[in-house]
């Protein structure tokens, strides 16, 4: 493969995975990692750097546009930073004691519950009645949206169960070179009642924090190669500007489902391998 080819697939790849990662808020390490590991044959470990980067264009791509929209609730981005922050920090610690094959499997199940979550999602927001919760008075957590009527407000729950969550969340991140979006998403939409568009773009704001927090270890270590990340970052922030327009616009069940698909034939292939040793 000449560089040039090899330069157009990962930009043609990236693209994809930027785009569906602000569309879902999952981010595009879910694509970037398998593709990278099973058909470029790339070591894992760079193959996360690689994505931790990535994430970071992905983040930054999407997160201005919804922030300017009014979806992103900023102040429950910026506290539930600290801890995703804190399990990052922790993750990049068990990085060099773990072994390639088990991080591929790992990472094999965390795209089939990713998957699931996805595809079972239901159309309904599960913020209808929430009751006011104490901390979130106190954090000033509670926001507005708008749904193509003007602003409709919302209630915040269960923010203790809520950090915790973002707690391993942050630590699958730095293990896994994801940005874990799909258990940010369950924190706030399932579990702190946020509406599911405000679950969506709040992750797409955090995901870029998390990563950064452990990509400048993943960098001191020499698993970040800067020819393999430009394409990957340029293609990425592409995509991620085009799906963070589609998402505002557009309802995208339908691509979440064939999204839930793919996502799940490429997680069978990593957990194969894995216990293959191949990788």
């Amino acid at each position: 493969m000449t560089l040039f080819l090899f330069v157009l697939i990962m930009l043609l790849a990236s693209f994809a995975a930027g785009m569906l990662g602000a569309l879902t808020g999952l981010g595009g390490g879910v694509i970037l990692v398998p593709v990278l590991t099973l058909y470029f044959k790339v070591d894992i470990h760079y193959a996360i750097g690689t994505s931790l980067v990535a994430v970071i264009a992905t983040s930054s791509g999407s997160a201005a546009a919804y922030v300017r929209e009014g979806y992103t609730n900023l102040r429950i981005g910026i506290f539930m930073e600290i801890a995703t922050t804190i399990g990052a920090l922790l993750g990049t610690l068990l990085i060099l004691h773990v072994p390639g094959n088990a991080i591929a499997i790992t990472f094999g199940c965390i795209l089939i519950f990713t998957a699931m979550l996805t595809i079972l999602k239901r159309n309904r927001d599960y913020h209808e009645g929430v009751t006011n919760s104490p901390i979130a008075n106190a954090l000033r957590l509670n926001g507005n949206y708008p749904n193509g009527n003007g602003l409709k407000a919302y209630h915040v729950a269960n923010v203790g169960a809520g950090f915790l969550i973002m707690s391993v969340a942050g630590m699958l991140s730095s293990l896994l070179g994801i940005g874990s979006g799909a258990f940010k998403v369950l924190a706030m939409d399932n579990v702190m009642k946020l509406p599911f568009k405000v679950s969506t773009t709040t992750s797409n704001f955090m995901i870029g924090v998390t990563a950064a927090a452990s990509s400048v270890l993943y960098f001191h270590r020499g698993y970040i190669d800067p020819i393999l990340t430009m394409p990957v970052v340029i293609g990425v922030f592409g995509g991620a500007m085009v799906g963070a327009r589609i998402l505002i616009g557009s309802g995208v069940r339908l691509l979440k489902i064939i999204f839930s698909i793919a996502v799940s034939i490429i997680a069978v292939q990593m957990i194969s391998k894995g216990i293959k040793g191949i990788i």
